[in-house]
């Protein structure tokens, strides 16, 4: 899980999984292009940890001239792009009779939208660099959920989302393989951030807990470094792939 010398673009970096993804990828030797849109001084404290091999970069993920703007600034900073990955999230909970519009399209924009623009924009530049000859030319890690393959109670927006996300990394995957750009996904189950506080709650921690075969939530650190690996060259003949981080969760439902 080699990352010395990548160029790696974090979309939503400033807490939770995204934070700690882009410790993780410095701390593997990369450079990284800590994303954000409202949380600036989370994000400013995250480069702080890295330090100078990061920069931050306030970009609304469901805006295509943001995002454009976005992989220009960072592409300015690093000399380049090796790796995206496309973690920015929100949630806006509601039952289905209940969900107003905006709700749908708000989770709808960030989590889907968002992955579809900087994937388009990214790519380019990887494909440019595949149809060069450059070995290993990119590789692109959508942040899924079991979610999106078990669906949700109150959340059909983040599920269909997160759904879309697996058809997208399958789609990519089949077009951009043959010039070396790689795209994979990996299928979170619960993770210990402030995104899973009500599910890990007392109103719902033993059932969810009885359902997974590890019997306990993963801790941010060690769920994150699957999305290293498929980011290394380690990772060169892997492609079009959902991987499940979730203690076993997937298997049991």
């Amino acid at each position: 899980m080699v990352l010395t010398g990548k160029r790696i673009l974090v979309t939503g970096a400033a807490r939770g999984i995204g934070r700690a993804i882009a410790l993780a990828c410095a701390a593997a030797g990369a450079r990284v292009g800590v994303n954000y849109h409202r949380s600036e001084d989370a994000a400013r404290s995250v480069c702080g940890d890295i330090g100078a091999a990061s920069i931050p970069l306030r970009f609304d993920v469901g805006d295509a001239a943001d995002v454009a703007r976005g992989v220009e600034a960072f592409v300015a900073f690093a000399g380049g792009i090796d790796g995206l990955v496309n973690n920015a999230g929100i949630t806006r909970p509601a039952m289905i009779e209940k969900m107003t519009l905006q709700q749908w399209s708000e989770v709808i924009s960030v989590h889907l939208t968002g992955a579809f623009l900087w994937t388009q924009a990214v790519g380019r530049i990887m494909l440019a660099q595949g149809k060069a000859g450059r070995e290993n030319p990119g590789s692109i890690v959508n942040i899924s959920s079991d979610a999106g393959r078990a669906g949700s109670i109150g959340q059909i927006n983040y599920a269909a989302a997160k759904s879309g996300l697996l058809g997208m990394t399958m789609s990519t995957a089949k077009e951009w393989s043959k010039f070396g750009v790689r795209t994979n996904s990996v299928c979170f189950g619960v993770v210990e951030t402030p995104m899973t506080e009500t599910i890990r709650g007392d109103k719902c921690r033993d059932g969810i807990l009885a359902r997974i075969p590890m019997g306990r939530w993963a801790a941010p650190e060690e769920a994150v470094k699957p999305v290293c690996f498929l980011l290394s060259d380690a990772a060169s003949y892997i492609t079009g792939q959902h991987i499940a981080v979730d203690g076993g969760f997937h298997i049991s439902v």
